[in-house]
């Protein structure tokens, strides 16, 4: 399985994935501690995290499995939202939590 092939597998597996450096509860970054701060304060349940610092091939990967050069990564039901400066726009203007709400799954 390609990198790529992996890295699909856990974004269409998952309805929420974020990468990230470092874990939710011990972020490697300012802007991996912003991600899961606003997710969890969009009361966002089942998020999957992947930290990148463990899988190097996936850190690489994810970047051009997006198009997007920065890590952390959002994923909602298997589409790429943003990264950090992105969440943080769609949280203020109420579209994450939106996006996030349990009632807007994809079937």
């Amino acid at each position: 399985m390609s990198i790529q092939d992996e890295i699909k597998e856990i974004v269409t597996s998952h309805r929420v994935v974020l990468f990230m450096k470092g874990t939710p509860d011990f972020p490697q970054c300012g802007f991996s501690a912003n991600a899961v701060q606003i997710l969890k304060a969009c009361n966002a349940a089942d998020v999957a995290t992947v930290n990148v610092l463990e899988h190097p091939e996936i850190r690489q990967g994810i970047k051009e499995y997006a198009n997007w050069p920065t890590i952390p990564q959002l994923y909602v039901n298997g589409e790429f939202v943003g990264g950090s400066d992105i969440l943080s726009e769609m949280y203020q203007s109420g579209e994450l939590k939106s996006m996030l709400s349990p009632t807007n799954q994809s079937a």
